[in-house]
């Protein structure tokens, strides 16, 4: 696997070969773009070539002149070094028959095990050392704003399904790759033509989209690492069409015989998330202001970032800002941490010395080995410099003390703060030996009396930097429903958890068909949970349409025309359909034995415009009619043209009952567009069709109906003529739940039947003016925290145990501020968790920024200053559940100015950018005016301002 190259010693020093990679380091830094290559190169050789090159560096006396040291003359003579060996960072040799080629190993780190280079000065490097083997990466744009640049050091894994053979392969392909190239490298692997495949989104083992936008990018189809990609294999046209017409592989029937045949896809180890290099930036390794390349500078020369190729420029910039290397889906992590760091109280506490703070015998505490990680962390991450730092010893203790966040999954930021904050507590809890004191109930005192009781009995045995600091005290009132006894008690807090005030219900409309003739097509919305299932909404339609005893529902969604799947699984979830989707609801009766559904498809003839003569062909339109038949009963064609009368017969004009001629005798039917329509389509546009429509059967069901020019497609995708032979009988598909049966709508048979109910099939949401302004409307933080202290009951597995009834009871709860802290942090619940699925809410909340007044929700009315908060800090959750990305929004006060911090870069942003919808967890500190004082009552100096307020 290594790739060697003939390596003659060149003509150059080591000062030499130094300078000539700073020169070219420094010009291609310039010209970076997006689509530049860049090398990994393994640090454990470079760090072996910079000691070289550096082996001659002068060194300067205190006096400032400069003097070769006689004690390192020694080190003159380091040997050059060998050639390129990557061979650590890639996994041993793949098989001739791999598709996925070189593997690095999945938690590599840059900065730790590899460093980045531009193409240049790899090339450069080694056409002196050779080696190999050579690891190219491109550079994309990535970030929110899709204007960073990023190497993408892993590339999407992506485990190809073939059905219905039951391969399966692993390829890497760039997050920025197109659909289009997907499909041709699938076709490549598995030898296929383009024709005959189509490609699935297949997360979780079950199809969610079919990926047909050729220019889509990955990253926009929201393809994920280690997805399972389906690809399917069979006339392209008929997939298409099966995508829009089966039920069965769609609600999993015939689905699970196929699927069980695939082999199951290897378990995949760790990857970085999103697939970027960890600092998800251009490497500050090679180029930038990192100690690799400050070596490269000339002696006694003050090292600068002029040639750093993004991020913030570090020249004259203060300390703090300082990023984190992301380990491998710990932004969680290192999101949470920032915060905390540029909390001005903890950074300047734990820049004093706080050894002596530290409680070594607490049982509760981490014997301080966690204080002291955090505590040198943070002082990292204040130093000067702009090096990011590699918190894994943080991790480790971290992982020591909760397992829960060891290894390298996505975890809940707040979680992790809401530990790290009390881990912190019990490392530096002052009190040593903590003393029992047994709360007594209010009984009627004052409730200045009591809460200060309270809060004195919770200092006796907590006292630390995070109750100074970030601890409140609320009033909690319980009122017993049945003997009215009311107990108040005065809780510590140390964040305020929010809920989202958004709407919990959705309006759903859909379009009720009935299959027996009985009413003509009618819309209904409904009211249904936000979070509910499918029953749900077959439950409320049911009760709309007062549905009877020997009927049921069948939903269905539709797209272009067509019943694209049933939802006939009643645990489907409704946030699966989309606003903008088409439902259609069909009656038929509750008791069919082995039930398939004749599905009846509308065309219509459609012309080019300005040509009244030619023709387009005949063309899908309107919504699909359904029809249960028992599979187990013969049925004839004269059978299915009863039926079909049946349906249409609430269209049916007035003045055309008692007319059964109203068959179009000149209707001719040309051959299909077969690029505009399915195969099925196709097959059923024969022009001899026309010739036999008005040869009659003898059927008894239909001698009085007129022949509708309906066409029936066989398990053989053959069309069979249904105006003719009224007693032959039909072939129903065994494999297949659907019959397909299209009618032909001529202009003269609509001047018979009004189809209008047919077509403009309503969305599942609407939206009006009026409806749209209200959604624009933004959720208030106050909004929000009025909803937390609102009074509400116990939910029945936390009812209260009254001490008067002695029994458990489902009290009411109220809530009322009582204290405030110096620093309030504030949790959005954006993520709820049931038995079965989790969700999150994408609610945007107005937060304030500057003046947050809680002054009005503050119980203790003894306290007469405002209560006014200012934002400073925030964690922010980009994507969905188990999954997305964490960045902070952080302001340097002494600079007044805001900075995102993503991962190890950071990036100047405007204050108006600091609110959004991914707003996760707020940290306001109070703002000090003449007749504000310390709300929380403690007696401490951590209270006080770092920095002068701006």
């Amino acid at each position: 696997m290594t790739e060697m190259a003939v390596c003659s010693s060149p003509e150059m020093t080591p000062e030499e070969e130094k300078l000539t990679i700073r020169d070219i380091s420094m010009a291609a830094e310039a010209q970076t773009k997006e689509g530049d290559t860049f090398y990994l190169i393994t640090q454990r050789w470079w760090q072996e070539w910079l000691e070289y090159v550096n082996q001659n560096q002068a060194t300067t006396t205190i006096d400032g002149s400069s003097s070769d040291q006689p004690d390192s003359a020694g080190l003159n003579n380091l040997k050059r070094p060998s050639a390129i060996d990557n061979s650590d960072l890639i996994y041993e040799a793949e098989s001739e028959a791999s598709t996925i080629g070189i593997e690095l190993h999945d938690t590599l780190v840059e900065g730790t095990d590899y460093i980045l280079l531009p193409q240049e000065v790899w090339n450069q490097l080694y056409a002196w050392y050779g080696g190999g083997p050579t690891l190219a990466r491109k550079v994309i744009n990535s970030g929110l704003s899709q204007t960073e640049l990023a190497v993408e050091v892993y590339p999407l894994r992506l485990q190809l399904h073939l059905m219905p053979k039951g391969d399966n392969l692993t390829i890497r392909i760039s997050k920025k790759e197109t659909l289009g190239e997907l499909h041709r490298r699938a076709c490549e692997i598995f030898d296929l033509n383009l024709e005959q495949v189509c490609i699935w989104d297949y997360y979780g083992r079950r199809k969610h989209a079919l990926m047909n936008d050729m220019g889509k990018t990955l990253d926009d189809a929201n393809i994920q690492m280690d997805q399972d990609i389906l690809v399917e294999v069979g006339d392209r046209s008929n997939l298409a069409l099966g995508a829009c017409t089966s039920s069965v592989q769609e609600n999993g029937s015939t689905d699970k015989d196929i699927t069980s045949v695939l082999v199951e896809p290897s378990k995949s180890s760790f990857s970085i998330a999103g697939g970027l290099s960890a600092s998800k930036g251009l490497s500050k390794n090679c180029i930038s202001e990192s100690s690799q390349f400050q070596n490269l500078t000339s002696p006694g020369r003050e090292s600068d970032n002029t040639y750093g190729i993004s991020g913030v420029t570090t020249r004259g910039s203060s300390c703090g800002l300082t990023g984190l290397l992301n380990l491998g889906n710990t932004c969680f992590m290192n999101s949470a941490i920032q915060c905390l760091v540029h909390t001005p109280e903890f950074a300047r506490y734990f820049r004093e010395d706080y050894h002596k703070e530290i409680n070594w015998q607490n049982p509760l505490g981490m014997v301080g080995e966690l204080a002291l990680a955090f505590g040198d962390l943070l002082r990292k991450l204040w130093a000067p410099g702009r090096t990011p730092v590699a918190p894994r010893p943080f991790k480790a203790k971290l992982a020591r003390f909760a397992p829960q966040f060891s290894g390298y999954n996505q975890h809940d930021s707040q979680e992790l703060l809401a530990f790290l904050l009390d881990g912190l507590h019990e490392d530096l809890n002052r009190v040593k030996h903590k003393p029992y004191i047994k709360s007594r109930d209010a009984d009627g005192r004052p409730d200045e009396e009591v809460a200060d009781e309270y809060w004195a009995n919770h200092i006796a045995r907590n006292d630390s930097i995070i109750v100074d600091v970030c601890q409140g005290q609320y009033k909690s009132t319980l009122v017993c429903p049945v003997c009215n006894k009311i107990s108040v008690t005065f809780d510590p807090f140390m964040y305020l958890s929010l809920p989202l005030q958004s709407t919990t219900t959705r309006t759903m409309t859909l379009t009720v068909f009935t299959c027996d003739g009985s009413a003509l097509p009618s819309a209904c919305t409904v009211t249904v949970p936000k979070q509910g299932r499918c029953r749900d909404l077959i439950q409320a339609i049911s009760n709309a349409c007062s549905l009877k005893n020997n009927e049921k529902l069948l939903l269905a969604e539709i797209r272009s025309h067509l019943i694209h799947r049933f939802l006939e699984d009643p645990l489907i979830s409704l946030s699966s359909i989309k606003d903008d989707d088409h439902l259609a609801a069909y009656k038929i009766p509750k008791f069919v034995k082995n039930t398939k559904f004749l599905q009846l498809i509308h065309r219509r003839e459609e012309r080019e415009t300005g040509n009244a003569q030619s023709t387009m062909g005949w063309k899908p339109y309107g919504t699909p009619l359904v029809s249960p038949i028992s599979g187990d009963e013969s049925i004839t064609r004269g059978d299915i043209q009863f039926m079909v009368h049946t349906m249409l017969s609430p269209m049916l004009r007035s003045e055309s009952v008692g007319h059964p001629d109203i068959s179009d005798t000149n209707t001719s039917i040309p051959p299909s567009d077969p690029s505009q329509t399915t195969s099925s389509i196709e097959a059923c546009t024969d022009s001899t069709v026309a010739d036999s429509i008005h040869r009659n059967g003898g059927s008894s069901k239909s001698t009085a109906l007129p022949k509708l020019p309906l066409q029936l497609v066989d398990e053989n995708n053959a069309c069979i003529d249904l105006s003719v032979g009224e007693d032959k009988a039909v072939k129903l598909s065994s494999s297949s739940m659907s019959i397909l049966v299209f009618i032909d709508w001529s202009a003269k048979l609509l001047e018979k039947y009004d189809a209008n109910c047919l077509e403009n099939l309503p969305e599942v949401v609407k939206y009006g003016p009026v409806t749209k302004k209200a959604r624009t409307e933004p959720l208030s933080l106050y909004t929000c925290m009025e909803a937390f202290l609102r009074e509400e009951p116990l939910v029945p597995e936390d009812m209260w145990y009254c001490p008067q009834c002695k029994e458990r009871r489902q009290a009411s709860k109220k809530l009322d501020l009582w204290r405030l802290p110096e620093v309030l942090v504030i949790h959005l619940k954006r993520f709820s968790y049931s038995r079965s699925m989790k969700h999150k809410l994408e609610t945007f909340v107005n937060f304030p920024i500057h003046d947050f007044d809680l002054t009005n929700y503050v119980a203790n009315k003894n306290n007469p200053g405002r209560q006014l908060y200012e934002l400073y800090a925030l964690t922010n959750h980009y994507g969905g559940m188990g999954s997305g990305h964490y960045i902070a929004h952080i302001k340097l006060l002494d600079e007044n100015r805001w900075y995102n911090f993503d991962d190890s870069h950071i990036s100047t942003i405007n204050e108006d950018d600091v609110k959004s919808a991914a707003a996760y967890v707020l940290f306001y500190r109070r703002v000090k005016t003449d007749n504000a004082s310390v709300s929380n009552g403690a007696q401490s100096s951590a209270g006080h301002n770092i920095y002068s307020q701006k």
